[in-house]
Formats: C-alpha cells, sequence, structure tokens
C-alpha cells in the first residue's frame, strides 16, 4: 500500500477521504436508481443529486443554479470554450500562456474552428498582470481565461483585479468573458467567486479529497449563460448531458464541505494558516540549500503571491527525473510538472516564465494538502538534502 503520510504530489491528485466516499458510496447503493427518470427510485436518486449541488454551493458561496456536475476540470474548462465555437462567433480568445494543458492545448482546437487565439504574457514571477490582460483586448475578444493558482509554481493569480480591468476596459462596448480555472485553488487558497465576479469557473474533485471523474461548472448566470456544444439528454440543464454521475457529486459536495476554505469554515481556514508557515519554512531550508534555486528565485520574499500548497524548485547537476526517482526509491512521492505533460518532457509554464532552460531542466514540484504533517515535511527535507549534498560536495 503506498504510504500517503509521504506523498507530496497532491497538485497530480489527493489521497480520497474514506468516510466520504464511503458514506457517498452507501448512499447511492441504496438509491441507485436514474435521476432522469419519474418513477420513484429515479426521484430518490435526483434528491440525492440535487442535495450534493446545494452542499457545493453552499460551499462555494453561491446559488445553486450556478453549479453544474460534470467529469472533472478539462470538461469545465472545455464547456466555455466549446461555447465560443458554438456561437460561430469567429471572434478571439485570451488563454494565459501558464494555463493547464487542459485550456492550453485547446488553443490549437479552437483555431481550427475560426477563432483567433492569443496568448497573455506572464511577468518572470509567473503572475498575469491586469495591464498584460487589457493590451490584447479587442472588440472581438469573446473569452478571457486565466487559472486561479498554477499548478507548477503555485503563483496565485489577481482573478479579482483582473475582472476589474476587463469592465473598465468594456465601458460603452460588450464586455467579455472571464473564465477561471479553479482546480489548485479550491481547499487550498480561501477566495470567493462572488467577490471575484467571474463568469465561470472549473473545479475538479480528486484534488481535494473526492474521486476522481467528478467536476463542477460554475456559471455567474446559470445555463442562460452558455449554448452546449454537446448534446445529449439535456441532463444538468442541457449544459452537460449524460446520465449524471450521483456518486461523484455527493462526494464532491461534502469535499468542497469539508475542505473548501472560507471564514464560514473555520477548520480549513485554520489548516490553510498552518500550512502558511510550515510551507514558508519549508521554502527557506530549500534555498539555504546549495546548489537550490526556488522558482521563481522572488518567492521567499514574496510569499503571499504563492499558495502553501505547492513549491517548484529546481537543483543543480540533478535532474528533475532523476530527483524524483532518487526520492521514489526512498517512499516520497513528487513530481516535475503537470501530471498531464510528464510524458512530453517539456516546460511551457516554465518557459512562458522565461526561467532559464537549465533550471526547467532540475526543477521539480512539491505539492501539499490538508493531510500534510510537519512532521512530513521535515523527513521530505531531510531526504532532500541529502540527495542535493551527494550531487553537489
Amino acid at each position: 500500500m503506498t504510504d500517503s503520510e509521504h506523498y507530496f504530489d497532491w497538485a497530480a491528485t489527493s489521497p480520497g477521504d474514506k468516510e466520504i466516499l464511503r458514506q457517498a458510496l452507501e448512499l447511492t447503493l441504496d438509491d441507485w436508481g436514474n435521476p432522469s427518470s419519474v418513477h420513484q427510485a429515479g426521484k430518490a436518486a435526483k434528491t440525492l443529486f440535487e442535495s450534493a449541488r446545494e452542499s457545493a454551493a453552499k460551499a462555494l458561496g453561491v446559488k445553486p443554479s450556478s453549479v453544474f456536475f460534470t467529469s472533472g476540470g478539462t470538461e469545465s474548462d472545455h464547456i466555455p470554450l466549446l461555447a465560443v465555437i458554438n456561437k460561430m462567433q469567429k471572434g478571439t480568445v485570451l488563454i494565459s500562456s501558464i494555463e493547464h494543458p487542459a485550456l492550453r492545448e485547446m488553443g490549437d482546437e479552437i483555431k481550427k474552428a475560426g477563432c483567433k487565439v492569443a496568448y497573455i504574457p506572464a511577468d518572470r514571477d509567473g503572475v498575469i498582470q491586469p495591464q498584460a490582460v487589457t493590451e490584447l483586448l479587442t472588440n472581438d475578444t469573446q473569452l478571457v481565461c486565466v487559472m486561479a493558482v498554477n499548478n507548477e509554481t503555485g503563483v496565485i493569480q489577481p482573478i479579482k483585479e483582473i475582472s476589474q480591468a476587463i469592465k473598465k476596459w468594456a465601458q460603452g462596448r460588450r464586455r467579455p468573458k472571464l473564465h477561471v480555472d479553479c482546480v489548485q485553488a479550491a481547499g487550498k487558497i480561501p477566495f470567493s467567486l462572488t467577490d471575484w465576479d467571474v463568469d465561470s469557473a472549473a473545479f475538479s474533485a480528486h484534488k481535494i479529497c473526492g474521486p476522481r471523474g467528478s467536476g463542477i461548472l460554475y456559471l455567474k448566470d446559470g445555463e442562460n449563460t452558455i449554448e452546449p456544444f454537446l448534446r445529449g439528454g439535456g441532463q444538468e440543464k442541457g449544459i452537460r448531458s449524460g446520465t449524471e454521475n450521483v456518486f461523484g457529486a455527493l462526494a464532491f459536495g461534502k469535499c468542497l464541505e469539508k475542505y473548501f476554505i472560507s471564514q464560514n469554515n473555520p477548520a480549513a481556514l485554520a489548516s490553510y494558516e498552518a500550512q502558511k508557515k510550515a510551507c514558508q519554512e519549508f521554502v527557506n531550508k530549500l534555498a539555504s540549500l546549495k546548489g537550490c534555486t526556488i522558482v521563481p528565485a522572488s518567492r521567499p520574499q514574496k510569499p503571499d503571491l504563492f499558495s502553501p500548497y505547492v513549491v517548484q524548485a529546481a537543483f543543480k547537476n540533478i535532474p528533475g527525473n532523476v530527483m524524483l526517482r532518487a526520492l521514489d526509491s526512498k517512499g516520497f512521492y513528487i513530481s516535475t510538472g503537470s501530471a498531464c505533460s510528464s510524458r512530453k518532457n517539456s516546460r511551457p509554464v516554465l518557459e512562458a516564465m522565461q526561467v532559464d532552460a537549465s533550471l526547467r531542466e532540475t526543477a521539480v514540484r512539491f505539492s501539499f494538502g490538508p493531510l500534510t504533517s510537519q512532521k512530513a515535511m521535515d523527513e521530505l527535507f531531510e531526504e532532500v538534502e541529502n540527495i542535493a549534498k551527494t550531487f553537489n560536495t
């Protein structure tokens, strides 16, 4: 059995919350009907499904009518993009240069459909500045996509400021929609969708101890926001056809209730504050190691710019895959970047930040979760220190 205590790849996936998953499974074993069926078995399942929507909406601080269940973060990212194509409006889509592959690589596909795509540059800290967005806006811009927390560096993007900048630019003209990938933000930083005032947002259950294959698409104005690209049985008010995943929705709703960080969730907020201190200590110790470079280098001086659950660091003379295998042999699990890009041996996020090629080759990602202990982080550092000293004596 894998040792979850020494698991430091939470940005890829998280250990499941066994209590929540078991409870959701038991409920769906009892009420196993198709939620779209009109008989009693279907109605019982529908009641369960809608209770999951209520739970998720309450945790996120939004209206239940704005929550749509999907198969995961990728689908939740794709639906707003595909809606642009469906409208047959040959306008422009802006995608930040540090996006997850779910959005970044879809750029090529929407180009084929006749849309124009522009990539918003990041600064050397990996931040998408509001001015960088507005400089690319044009009268035919349909959609702007900027992730909330970068999955490789942990950089927190200024979403509220970007939203405000777009609105200011759009005075007297049609305003482009703003879509935010919140997959690495939920349960990792405190935020409010209504305060950000975004049009849509994507969430994934398996990043916060929920099951794989369950996601949420938030639409501020409900189903009236989007013309569906894919058609079928009309589930989820036509936004996402397909038989509802009642188990996944139930588990996701409960995970959001338990792990989403807000003033209404004191336990999660306290865990976040403790992790901020633990992460800063971890970053400072890494920065003191000979041959180690924190990526971006400004992180030790700007802790509030980063999620305390993701740290990127490069180690001189140690290729990222070598560090990964060395730690793996000791029972410590990390990654070299996005799991979705692990087979491509490229680091587009670091390239967008103009990180030197030698650092890109030797960079690894340490990512944590609400179950990560201080003791485990201390033990991780000790192993990293031993490996670094072996290569840099």
